[in-house]
């Protein structure tokens, strides 16, 4: 349960300017629901790079955010609207797995070096926040069958080995089902790559 302190004045703003903003985005009938605000909390600290209580909550800040749950509870939404909390160095950009492996199958093997490498957006690093992993195919292009988000995986842990270069995640595949689609090689770099929070709250597309 969160305590009096995360419950003071200051998080409630963040979740008035959220909720506000998720308006805005996704229409007036959007509202934050308080059995979320635990992980919403954990969300703004990773994101304003709050050091004190990142530590007290097991968060590494120098890695990314692996958001998992079930299907409709939030996690696009959530990690979007995480894209308005401050500084701008950590902000991300909001891609589909899907658009990701349709552009696989117009452009080839180009769109995993574009997706992989270090790049830059009005002088910082452009960090990606890659939405639904698992709902992409592997694709076919020309013949050559390519697991892609896998492989661009695989390439982003390079650069975050070297070059510390955060990526987020989306998914509701357990880490199991992750190693079926991906291999043992990707699901192991996820766990030195991202730390793991997991949206527990039901389906509020209903």
């Amino acid at each position: 349960m969160l305590d009096d302190g995360i419950k003071g004045d200051g998080f409630k703003w963040c979740i008035s300017f959220l909720e506000k903003r998720g308006k805005e985005l996704y229409g007036g009938k959007f509202r934050i629901h308080e059995e979320d605000y635990e992980i919403i909390f954990k969300l703004i600290v990773y994101f304003v790079g709050d050091k004190l209580n990142a530590e007290k909550l097991g968060l590494e800040l120098q890695k990314g955010i692996l958001l998992t749950g079930p299907i409709g509870c939030g996690k696009t939404s959530l990690m979007n609207l995480m894209r308005f909390v401050p500084p701008p160095e950590r902000n991300h950009i909001m891609k589909t797995c899907r658009d990701v492996s349709f552009e696989f199958i117009q452009e080839g093997y180009e769109v995993i070096w574009r997706y992989s490498r270090m790049s830059f957006n009005n002088g910082h690093s452009k960090i990606y926040c890659f939405d639904d992993l698992g709902t992409e195919q592997s694709l076919k292009y020309f013949g050559n069958e390519c697991n892609v988000m896998g492989e661009v995986l695989l390439s982003r842990y390079e650069y975050f080995s070297t070059q510390k270069m955060l990526t987020h995640l989306t998914t509701n595949l357990s880490a199991s089902e992750i190693e079926g689609i991906y291999g043992n090689r990707v699901r192991s770099r996820l766990r030195e790559t991202f730390n793991l929070v997991n949206l527990v709250s039901g389906d509020k597309r209903l």
